[in-house]
């Protein structure tokens, strides 16, 4: 299996888990019984293990809880940037950033990426959430580029399920394994890391007024 398969089944796993994830074990097990270099295929399969011996209601309480998502009247938690303090985070500015003022305009590289390669994106997240991105770098090489400059909060990703002893942390060693050390100054970035800015603003009013509005490129 390629690096941007993997980027493909690591997108699906990070989403909150639905019945039709669970309908699918069988094909994904086979999917990520092809998957390279061998740590990556070893990640994706102690995770789907797990998927398979948990309840999913205690899969979606976990995905709710480790994320930090509010639960909403359908069962599903529904995500908001401004809300999201867990150390966990599924929006990649969010680790360098918080949720600052510089946060909006750094998610304009996200959105310009998109744009650029003609991908369309979902407009119900941020750009910077991480399946999308994964779903990104699946289909182009701008994706994995995009991909690859934010290796340092992937890192800080996997240290944080790590240190909660989430079976999520799997999924992004699989992601991790199909890119290159980190470098000297994104090693930096991650062991001076002592969590997220802590000014608490809205990102709307910092950022361009198209940049909430939609990430659909035009013509």
């Amino acid at each position: 299996m390629s690096d941007t398969a993997a980027y493909k089944l690591a997108s699906v796993l990070l989403q909150y888990p639905t019945a039709a994830l669970f309908d699918g074990l069988g094909d994904l097990d086979a999917f990520a019984g092809t998957t390279s270099p061998r740590p990556a295929r070893d990640a994706f399969a102690r995770f789907l293990a797990w998927l398979r011996a948990t309840p999913p209601a205690d899969v979606a309480q976990h995905y709710v809880q480790t994320f930090d998502l509010p639960h909403s009247p359908g069962g599903r938690g529904g995500s908001s940037p401004r809300r999201q303090q867990s150390r966990s985070a599924l929006y990649l500015t969010y680790y360098r950033y918080g949720d600052t003022r510089k946060r909006g305009l750094a998610m304009v590289a996200f959105k310009t990426a998109y744009r650029d390669a003609g991908f369309v994106p979902t407009e119900a997240e941020l750009p910077d959430y991480l399946p999308m991105v994964l779903e990104f770098a699946a289909l182009t090489e701008r994706g994995r580029r995009l991909l690859r400059s934010r290796q340092a909060d992937l890192e800080l990703l996997r240290r944080a399920l790590a240190q909660a002893e989430s079976p999520y942390e799997d999924i992004v060693v699989a992601v991790c394994a199909q890119l290159p050390r980190l470098g000297r100054r994104q090693l930096g970035q991650v062991l001076a890391w002592t969590g997220p800015p802590g000014e608490e603003v809205g990102l709307e009013p910092f950022a361009p007024p198209d940049y909430l509005a939609g990430y659909r490129a035009g013509p």
